[in-house]
């Protein structure tokens, strides 16, 4: 059921998007960025379907955990770009991914009475 949310597919798309990226940084930060970067966009995913899955306060919490990943990716993604490791062409567009996310979530967040 999770696949047919619209959220689920554009968080999953990100994190397909966001491996070739993690893969471009030097070896010596892909340990401590890349593996944050990483870490957080399963996480939100997964977070993605497990509040699909619940309810009420539950819900809640996991699109809570949802808005954090996406916070820390975005200073990560920004972090990366400012340490010149991804172009300023590819952080627009994950910058853009992000955004559409963030708005997505801000109105599934509206529909639960929580934002």
């Amino acid at each position: 059921m999770h696949e047919k949310l619209l959220i689920f597919q554009k968080a999953y798309d990100f994190t397909l998007w966001l491996y070739p990226i993690i893969n471009r940084i030097p070896q010596s930060h892909r340990l401590v960025l890349g593996r944050e970067m990483e870490e957080r966009a399963i996480s939100m995913v997964i977070a993605v379907i497990e509040a699909n899955k619940k309810g009420g306060e539950e819900r809640n919490a996991f699109q809570k955990n949802v808005s954090d990943d996406l916070d820390v990716i975005r200073i990560l993604l920004r972090l990366a770009k400012d340490m010149r490791f991804v172009s300023i062409k590819q952080y627009a567009s994950g910058a853009d991914k992000i955004n559409e996310i963030g708005r997505m979530l801000t109105s599934w967040m509206g529909s639960t009475g929580r934002v």
